[in-house]
């Protein structure tokens, strides 16, 4: 059955909810974890010709603080997993879409099972802001474990 699970979390609510489930099941299967925080490209913000951004961050605070994040992230699912006796490992990456992060980090590392939140979004919310979830499911050849 499945051995090595990917748990790709945004930190979110959600996200931690998806990693208590990854960790049952792992318990259950005597299996491992591979926790993953996608973290986006730095980008300077974008005038809207009405408002001019005074304070945008530079590339090193961006990096900082994206990477602060993602190293907070991380270790709260380590020890939920150390908790759980459940052995995880941990990574983020820095990559323009998240979701081909998740399946080319899953790939690499030889996950048999991915298991991410999704946050629901429907409707013009959906379209607009897309759906990693979705994606990843769409794309991955490995199987996907969708939690809400």
């Amino acid at each position: 059955m499945f051995k090595h699970f990917l748990v790709p979390s945004d930190g979110s609510e959600l996200s931690r909810n998806a990693t208590h489930v990854a960790i049952g099941l792992a318990q259950a299967l005597h299996a491992k974890i591979t926790a993953l925080h996608v973290i986006p490209p730095y980008a300077l913000p974008v005038s809207d010709g009405l408002f001019a951004y005074d304070e945008a961050l530079s590339p090193g605070e961006y990096k900082r603080g994206t990477e602060g994040y993602a190293a907070e992230t991380l270790a709260w699912i380590s020890a939920e997993a150390k908790k759980g006796g459940v052995p995880c490992e941990t990574a983020f990456v820095t990559a323009p879409a998240a979701w081909e992060a998740i399946i080319k980090s899953a790939q690499s590392r030889k996950c048999d099972l991915i298991v991410m939140a999704s946050h629901g979004r429907k409707g013009l919310a959906g379209l607009l802001l897309g759906s990693e979830t979705t994606k990843v499911l769409t794309h991955s050849q490995l199987p996907v474990m969708v939690c809400r």
